[in-house]
């Protein structure tokens, strides 16, 4: 979890207008006015600046010249793309974590996937999924890997909310369980099979199209 003593007002204000371009509330192509968001943070222009640097480095945003910068679209094809990122680099962290799996991370990893089960809404459901594979994931001790991660995971976020239409239901998520079984019993060649058919899942959409 991020430490948010040490945030910077430019690590503040990307991170919250991220989270309104996960959530929808910042929409496709929408003009992202630097100095409308400037007055909001009380800011100069500087850290809005590297808030803007920080959100294209994510996908999230895309500056064009005579046009600004404006949150980014997204197509079925770079949804592809990110999924199949996302199932090389996240085999590559589990592989380097799985010895430093202990039973006390698994057995919250597992804590994670069942308040999942029981998410009431379509954001505690992400917020569960996420910290699912963050708790698996974190133990690789690979600090450049892990921020490529969470970039591919918000993007994932994106996809998830912009495709969730109908009434909420939990999804029960066998895949958790799956690869927590097999890495239980020291078998890391399932787990990370399972966890790269897992991430790669682009079916109807819904809460399981961008986990």
């Amino acid at each position: 979890m991020k430490d948010d003593t040490k945030e910077t007002l430019a690590d503040r204000i990307s991170r919250i207008l991220a989270d309104r371009i996960i959530a929808g509330t910042l929409r496709a192509d929408e003009r992202l006015r630097q100095d409308h968001i400037a007055a909001e943070f009380s800011a100069s222009h500087v850290p809005v600046r590297e808030a803007f640097r920080r959100l294209e480095a994510q996908g999230l945003a895309i500056s064009e010249p005579r046009r600004g910068v404006r949150v980014a679209g997204f197509s079925p094809r770079e949804v592809r793309e990110v999924a199949g990122m996302r199932a090389a680099l996240e085999t590559m962290a589990l592989r380097n974590a799985a010895p430093n799996l202990t039973s006390y991370i698994l057995d919250k990893a597992e804590e994670a996937t069942r308040a999942g089960d029981h998410a009431p809404d379509v954001q505690s459901w992400e917020e569960a999924n996420r910290r699912f594979h963050r708790l698996i994931l974190e133990p690789c001790d690979m600090p450049r890997l892990m921020r490529s991660i969470d970039d591919l995971h918000a993007a994932s976020a994106r996809f998830l909310f912009s495709g969730w239409r109908a009434e909420w239901e939990a999804p029960t998520d066998r895949d958790h369980r799956a690869i927590l079984s097999a890495l239980r019993v020291g078998d890391v060649m399932s787990a990370c099979a399972t966890l790269a058919r897992h991430v790669q899942w682009t079916g109807p959409k819904g809460p399981q199209n961008s986990r």
